[in-house]
């Protein structure tokens, strides 16, 4: 079934639609931090829908909010008062950190990013972007036009200019050998000569920890140096929080405010994980620019009542069960396993993370040389062991991507550990 299932997919839909595995999955259902095949086979998900089923599979407090607002509306479009959908804004405005924040509701991360980049560039009056190298922020025409990894950027193309920041990827590049201080201070010359040499940008769009880019991240402190540098022009700064919001990083509930010295962003994007798997994104602004539009808008499907109803349902389960703080200790416990597994592993160049989001680099032994069928080959070995993970990476490097639900248990870390250590120790 499967392979007709395979075959069907292949006719239909694009050839650039990427499948992970050599026998592509089909997953039929999901119960906490487990998902099956149509074979029958139970994994452990170490993935979650890349990083979308943030609190676990089949939560019955998002399921039972999804049916009981099934039936009695589904959807009526932002042309009406929409009540879950004000109340979530509510509640997200506010642990947002931004003052007087207004919040735009999307359906997914792309379209959020793309938000974004229109409020910024209105509110400037400026086409020009500061994205970081390696980033990634989406599959919108704008979105991939500022996205400066360049396996998941297909065209030149953009209406927008942008110019690429050095500094989100702390091991790699002309400063990888400083310390922490001074890369972030060669890092803010860096970006003062860049700055030296075009028109006033609209804005530095950022993600904390690089996700698509292998859970890259700079030093804390970076983007509230690059802050400094930014206000002093007018420059606005976008935190992406796509992939690090509602706490995955254990440490912070966003993770801007690793750099928060100088205050929270004046834009900021979220999506994936505050859905536990149903469509939402959305932008949060300060009022003046959020309000900045000079024409109508609407969204059709962003802040829809049934995806309004899980995400209430999701964020309450979350902070009631300090979701944050499970990520920071399982999280933590697990990164320190992962480690003294890949001290024993030629091909692991690094380990690097926070809480319940952790990177292996894989590199060819004794060299900085990316291995990507290396890292496929460990890929397909921890789903024979019943574990799903991800994959990604930049400047040239392949890496694996360790990103499970947050309501992951200690004995669960261990036997994903496991298994991981035995896909590593098989590629020796």
């Amino acid at each position: 079934m499967t392979n007709d299932l395979l075959g069907r997919h292949r006719a239909v839909l694009p050839d650039w639609l990427a499948l992970y595995y050599e026998e592509p999955l089909e997953i039929t259902h999901g119960e906490g931090r487990h998902v099956w095949d149509a074979q029958g086979n139970r994994y452990l998900d170490f993935f979650g829908g890349i990083l979308t089923t943030m609190t676990a599979h089949a939560l019955p407090e998002v399921t039972k909010a999804v049916s009981e607002q099934a039936g009695r509306i589904i959807h009526s479009s932002t042309l009406y008062l929409n009540r879950p959908m004000v109340e979530l804004a509510e509640r997200i405005a506010q642990l947002s950190g931004i003052p007087d924040a207004r919040v735009f509701f999307t359906t997914s991360g792309t379209e959020a990013n793309d938000t974004a980049l229109l409020l910024a560039t209105a509110y400037r009056r400026s086409n020009t972007i500061l994205a970081m190298r390696n980033s990634y922020h989406g599959r919108s025409f704008s979105a991939v036009g500022i996205t400066g990894n360049s396996g998941w950027s297909p065209t030149s193309l953009s209406p927008l200019q942008t110019l690429y920041v050095h500094g989100g990827v702390r091991t790699r590049g002309p400063f990888a050998s400083l310390s922490d201080d001074a890369y972030i201070a060669a890092c803010v010359e860096d970006l003062k000569d860049l700055l030296g040499h075009t028109r006033a940008p609209a804005a530095l769009i950022a993600e904390p920890v690089q996700g698509v880019g292998g859970f890259t991240a700079p030093p804390d402190g970076l983007y509230a140096a690059f802050r400094e540098v930014l206000h002093e022009r007018g420059i606005l700064w976008i935190a992406d929080e796509v992939q690090t919001g509602w706490g995955r990083t254990g440490e912070h509930f966003w993770g801007w405010q690793a750099h928060g010295r100088n205050g929270p962003p004046d834009i900021m994007t979220f999506a994936k994980g505050i859905g536990n798997g149903m469509s939402i994104g959305g932008v949060v602004a300060r009022s003046e620019i959020m309000n900045c539009l000079d024409s109508n808008s609407i969204s059709t499907f962003g802040g829809t009542q049934i995806t309004m109803a899980a995400g209430l349902a999701n964020l309450n389960y979350l902070l009631e069960h300090d979701l944050q703080g499970n990520a920071r200790r399982v999280g933590g416990l697990l990164i320190e396993r992962l480690r003294a597994v890949a001290a024993q592993v030629p091909a692991v160049r690094e380990v690097r993370g926070r809480g319940l989001m952790i990177g292996i680099e894989i590199t060819k032994p004794g060299t900085d040389e990316a291995d990507p069928q290396t890292a496929a080959a460990v890929l397909e070995a921890a789903r024979a062991g019943g574990l799903l993970i991800g994959k990604g990476g930049g400047h040239n490097t392949s890496s694996l991507r360790v990103a499970p639900p947050l309501t992951l248990n200690v004995a669960e870390a261990e036997e994903g550990a496991a298994i991981l250590e035995n896909a590593l120790r098989s590629i020796r």
